[in-house]
């Protein structure tokens, strides 16, 4: 599974880094939510390979649906994370691809394109980016962290976020944000990122990005402390060693 997971991604970041620089069909699928041409052509390059290979492993993919995740071998697929980003020719975005099992996840892999990174995890087997062994940074002390964190598409979300800043920004070294979830948290498996924290994700988003994290010897809760979950809509991924401080800092703001 994992080696097809590979050749699923890299073959969809083909389909994406070929289209990149040329305008885009762009379609609003809801509210300050985009899909682009990209991302559908990207998705059927990767639910081939998963339907040849595996055709009685179920999927869910963000833009064709698919089964729940809870039951069986569930591939859980983003072709194009950071759609937004594309659309307006960022150079940040990556196709995502998690497998679960009873859910709970197996592999993931996270593949970025254009920088030809592909970061990929194994339950109990770590992490690694491009064959190379990944681990969380050792940064301790909060003043010097480098955090990353993503906007969710509703207001109230803003609201939230922005009250956590309040609260994070005068404390910590400082704060980026990204506009992909899954590198977000590739990131901070690759210590290049201290934390990241998201308070809207779907189970796309996060299946592959939150084993790294934690293969890679970090560590993922939601915003309250509980374990993470693909169910769980927010996440806090950190190299654990600046955890409970980012998780008090946000509980503050709550």
């Amino acid at each position: 599974m994992l080696q097809t997971g590979i050749e699923a991604a890299r073959l969809a970041g083909q389909v994406i880094a070929k289209r990149y620089s040329v305008r885009h069909d762009v379609t609003v699928k809801g509210f300050r939510d985009i899909v682009t041409e990209a991302d559908t052509a990207a998705e059927a390059a990767v639910l081939d390979i998963i339907r040849a290979r595996f055709p009685d492993h179920a999927i869910l993919s963000e833009e064709a649906g698919g089964d729940a995740i809870d039951d069986g071998i569930v591939w859980v697929v983003d072709p194009l994370d950071g759609t937004t980003n594309y659309a307006h020719r960022i150079p940040t975005f990556c196709v995502s691809i998690g497998v679960m099992e009873a859910g709970e996840p197996l592999v993931g892999i996270i593949h970025d394109p254009l920088r030809d990174e592909t970061f990929v995890a194994e339950r109990g087997g770590g992490a690694a980016l491009n064959g190379e062994s990944l681990r969380v940074s050792g940064v301790a002390n909060f003043d010097h962290t480098l955090l990353g964190l993503d906007w969710t598409h509703d207001n109230a979300g803003r609201e939230r976020v922005l009250a956590h800043l309040a609260e994070i920004m005068p404390r910590c070294g400082t704060a980026r944000a990204l506009g992909s979830a899954a590198l977000g948290l590739a990131y901070v498996a690759a210590g290049r990122l201290d934390g990241y924290f998201h308070l809207s994700l779907k189970p796309w988003d996060a299946a592959a990005g939150a084993l790294l994290v934690e293969e890679a010897g970090g560590r993922c809760t939601t915003p309250t402390g509980e374990p993470y979950r693909v169910h769980s809509s927010g996440c806090v991924a950190t190299n654990g060693l600046v955890h409970e401080e980012l998780l008090g800092l946000m509980m503050r703001s709550a």
